[in-house]
């Protein structure tokens, strides 16, 4: 059969057509790249396709672009991909509320302290109560608790509340103390108000802080969104796109809630609730709330405080403070009933534990319960020191460990000082607690320490700094390799969360929640690490972030 030219034109351009048509249509396509899909195999591929905010497709480039045609097409241009980082423990509403107080981290002396909040009040006039955060004795001359004598004279009329950068002590001023009705001699459960030669000196520890937050004002409904998007837009930054978010209230819970359904959340939030018998009596009945955005399904309690205020509850004193174990901030009885009230529900168990005797006690109450291999994922927060002895109790009941690899390389500076070379060895042991389970999420407890995914990578896989210290790294044989901290900051933290099913890995089905870096981590050297940057944050499809 013969064509004249006019037909063979048009059958041409049939075929063209008909092959079009015959593409599927996605929203987005990328193409060019090197894309971690954090499967199961950890598989690398070079192109994926989205549609309606889903992974749709995954593989070379040209299988997606023979299979594909879509509105907006991106060539990475060999940058890498991975998916949306998720902060496993992170204090999103904290955070979004600390980037409008006086940033105090870093500070080298109270005096520099001081002068800060000074120059924030001065920037800031007619404020009701002057706030700030991230102090840290340890970084003093001395390393002692400061006094608040400068604070009385600099602010003789103005309630001023500063936060050490732990959240589990602050200092107020003589005025924040009269206001909150403060005394000497005030004896509580789990904290301590701090006094010298029978005076106040302004500090309170862990329980104690809340004597004061009773009687500081609530923020408005304006000021709550404008910190959360505040918040949120900092960590798009960042290239995270979840966050886990614990120990939050019926108001914030509310808040996120609303916000989100206003269209101005865009951040995934898996919430913890605050263990506080309001809060709890009133959302446990009701069973976990479940939306696109928001997740909340975790009870967070507290078993001690923290290493560096010495509030963690220890086996045996300190090595800097003979004769002080720390303390529990409740009584062994009650972390029993509430692990007793949840057993047979979905919720979430999840306790904040720092010290050797915390962690073993938690981890008691745990097994009483869950007995055997389970997956009802309840967590110990932290997990910072664990006694030799107690290490195996996470497995035998598939507790997990969620740990933040900052703290390590934050602590390396005093941590010996306090506890002594024998349990350092059980300290900030992320190879060992990754063990376990075969799994570890990943998290920062940020504002606690920088938001920076980043130097949680850089800790966690060189034990380093954002200095480059200690060289050779900080007990390197708890580092982990850099796949296995990719997953504890994507698939694994995602697990934690009960959401691996949903995010965490690139794969076809699962919400398109990536993020575009322009150095790739699994090759990036060593001083590099803390210079990449990130290209473009997409959360469920829509770009949140870009350069």
């Amino acid at each position: 059969m013969k064509f004249s030219s006019s037909s063979l034109a048009f059958v041409l351009a049939a075929v063209a057509l008909y092959s079009c048509h015959s593409k599927g249509q996605a929203d987005l396509v990328l193409v060019h790249g090197k894309i971690y899909t954090v499967d199961s195999a950890f598989t690398r591929a070079e192109a994926l396709a989205v549609k309606d905010g889903k992974i749709l497709a995954v593989g070379s480039d040209a299988d997606i672009q023979n299979n594909y045609t879509a509105a907006e097409t991106v060539d990475l241009g060999g940058k890498a991909v991975y998916p949306g980082f998720i902060d496993a423990h992170g204090h999103f509403v904290e955070y979004g509320n600390s980037l409008f107080t006086a940033a105090l981290f870093g500070s080298t002396s109270f005096e520099e302290v001081v002068q800060r909040v000074k120059q924030f009040a001065d920037a800031h006039p007619g404020l009701a109560w002057i706030q700030g955060r991230g102090w840290d004795q340890n970084k003093f001359p001395g390393k002692a608790f400061p006094e608040n004598t400068l604070l009385n004279q600099l602010f003789p009329s103005t309630p001023v509340v500063l936060e050490r950068v732990d959240g589990h002590a602050l200092i107020a001023n003589a005025k924040a103390l009269e206001l909150a009705g403060i005394h000497p001699g005030q004896i509580l459960v789990g904290g301590t108000v701090e006094t010298k030669k029978g005076k106040l000196t302004g500090i309170l520890i862990d329980n104690a802080q809340g004597l004061i937050r009773r009687a500081m004002p609530m923020m408005t409904a304006a000021e709550f969104q404008q910190r959360i998007d505040s918040g949120q837009q900092h960590c798009f930054a960042q290239g995270l796109t979840t966050v886990t978010d614990p120990g939050l209230g019926r108001r914030e819970v509310e808040g996120l809630d609303s916000l989100q359904k206003a269209g101005v959340l865009k951040m995934r939030v898996f919430v913890m609730l605050r263990d506080n018998k309001e809060v709890l009596d009133y959302y446990l009945p009701k069973g976990p709330y479940k939306t696109s955005l928001l997740y909340v399904k975790g009870v967070k309690a507290y078993a001690d405080g923290a290493l560096g205020s010495r509030g963690a509850c220890l086996l045996q004193p300190y090595d800097d403070r003979p004769g002080w174990q720390g303390f529990l901030l409740s009584s062994p009885a009650h972390f029993d009933s509430l692990a007793a009230r949840l057993t047979g529900t979905d919720w979430q168990l999840c306790t904040h534990a720092i010290g050797d005797s915390g962690n073993r006690m938690i981890l008691t109450v745990y097994n009483k319960y869950l007995k055997e291999k389970n997956d009802k994922r309840w967590r110990v927060e932290h997990a910072q020191v664990i006694n030799d002895a107690d290490f195996d109790l996470f497995g035998k009941t598939s507790v997990i460990p969620s740990v933040q690899p900052t703290h390590a390389t934050s602590d390396m500076y005093w941590a010996v000082e306090r506890l002594g070379p024998v349990r350092m060895k059980g300290a900030y042991a992320f190879k060992r607690l990754l063990q376990q389970n075969g799994w570890l999420p990943l998290g920062t407890d940020f504002p606690v320490e920088d938001i920076s995914p980043f130097k949680t990578f850089l800790a966690a896989v060189f034990r380093v700094d954002a200095k480059g210290y200690p060289a050779g790294g900080f007990q390197m044989e708890n580092a982990l390799t850099r796949e296995e901290t990719i997953r504890g900051m994507t698939i694994w933290a995602a697990k934690a969360d009960c959401l691996e099913k949903e995010i965490g890995s690139l794969e076809p089905g699962k919400t398109a929640d990536l993020v575009i870096l322009d150095k790739d981590l699994m090759t990036v050297g060593q001083g590099e690490v803390l210079s990449t940057g990130v290209v473009a944050t997409y959360a469920g499809g829509k770009k949140v972030y870009g350069r």
